[in-house]
């Protein structure tokens, strides 16, 4: 796969294709996928998959030294009638069937926790509410795991709302039903201080429809690994993502989309703005279509708008294709500041120049704000944009 570079402003960039022969979900892994966080060695930021995660600010989640306090996170899950909430031991059959951790603190995470939640919406279900799961840091460490799923033919949009102060390592899994529709909003709305690293994983069956939309504003290191693997043909994965990343904050967002099975479909869209000195932002794609899986039709785009000096990007998307017998894959990254004509057209009209930064930044989100669906959640974060493009010119 494509080397892992550094994109300066204003430069366009596509991850290199690779053709391979042999290869498995975890090519870019240090390790197989387990369960078990011994068969993951203790990172150091050498390796590839680590090397842009600042270690020293993880608060000891990916060297075991993180111990769990009862004073965590709040877990509160308010759902429409007809849907089933339950609180589970580790033992329950239902866990760790859409996907196995991939790094050492994904395994950590499922080695740690003692309950984990599960939300189950009925085959043939269609919910016209949303199931609002909040997660609320009071302080503390917490190692957690949730499942959403969804039966047959069944219809349902979840919002995972994480706010407050927290150090949180969590494995969310989503498990879809034969022709089954499931859209996750997953808000990242934390406090500056906290430090959130999870694993959501995807399992669509057959004709079922996954759309993600990601949006992360707080914390002062959040690491997301979203995965997507198909049970079945037919089936159609869309993942879409919105962060800005502020001053002094770690944000990194690790897609992978195994296309495992023939004739499915996947769509991807990430897009950040950047302001302060040490604003970091990580964005990797990865896409694979195995032999097997004749017929896919894929792409994936990245883009960063870059508001201050100081601020970094690394954006990689990667292709590995293992068949010739496709519809489509493609893949683009670009990085760049404010557009000077779109700034001197809306200057030009008479409008200052403050507003008219405002107006490019809200039209540059509005594409993914507005898939959403919630308008209560659409104008929260529509509000909380404007609260960042404050702080930028106060």
């Amino acid at each position: 796969m494509a080397e892992a570079q550094s994109i300066p402003v204003g430069s366009t960039t596509a991850g290199s294709i690779a053709v391979a022969a042999e290869s498995t979900v975890a090519t870019r892994m240090s390790a197989p996928p387990s369960f078990d966080v011994a068969d993951f060695p203790v990172p150091h930021g050498r390796e590839e998959e680590w090397r842009f995660t600042p270690l020293a600010r993880l608060r000891g989640l990916h060297d075991g030294t993180a111990i769990a306090s009862g004073t965590g996170v709040k877990v509160a899950v308010e759902a429409p009638e007809g849907v089933t909430v339950e609180t589970v031991g580790r033992g329950d059959a239902r866990l760790g069937r859409a996907g196995t951790p991939v790094d050492r603190v994904a395994a950590q995470a499922y080695s740690a926790f003692e309950q984990a939640g599960i939300v189950t919406v009925p085959r043939d279900t269609q919910l016209t509410e949303p199931i609002r799961i909040t997660v609320h840091g009071e302080g503390g460490v917490a190692y957690a795991h949730q499942v959403i799923e969804l039966g047959a033919f069944a219809e349902a949009l979840v919002v995972l709302d994480h706010t407050g102060d927290a150090v949180l390592a969590a494995n969310v899994e989503y498990v879809l039903g034969d022709g089954a529709k499931l859209t996750v909003v997953s808000v990242q709305d934390w406090d500056d201080k906290a430090v959130h690293v999870a694993q959501h994983n995807a399992l669509v069956g057959r004709d079922a429809t996954f759309k993600s939309v990601v949006v992360t504003f707080g914390g002062d290191v959040v690491r997301l690994h979203p995965r997507v693997a198909y049970a079945g043909t037919g089936g159609d994965a869309e993942l879409l993502g919105l962060y800005f990343t502020d001053a002094g904050q770690h944000q990194e967002h690790r897609l992978l989309v195994d296309h495992n099975v023939p004739h499915c479909k996947s769509n991807v869209v990430y897009k950040g703005a950047l302001q302060g000195e040490q604003a970091h932002a990580v964005w990797i794609g990865d896409v694979l279509i195995e032999a097997k899986a004749e017929g896919t039709d894929t792409y994936e785009m990245n883009r960063n708008l870059v508001l201050t000096d100081g601020a970094r990007v690394d954006s990689v998307p990667n292709l590995e294709i293992e068949t010739g017998e496709i519809v489509g894959a493609g893949h683009a990254s670009a990085t760049g500041r404010f557009d000077d004509e779109q700034l001197f057209y809306l200057m030009a009209r008479g409008i200052p120049e403050i507003e008219a930064r405002r107006l490019v930044v809200r039209g540059f989100f509005a594409e993914l704000v507005q898939q959403i669906g919630i308008p209560d959640v659409e104008e929260r974060l529509i509000a909380r944009i404007e609260q960042e493009l404050e702080a930028a010119v106060a």
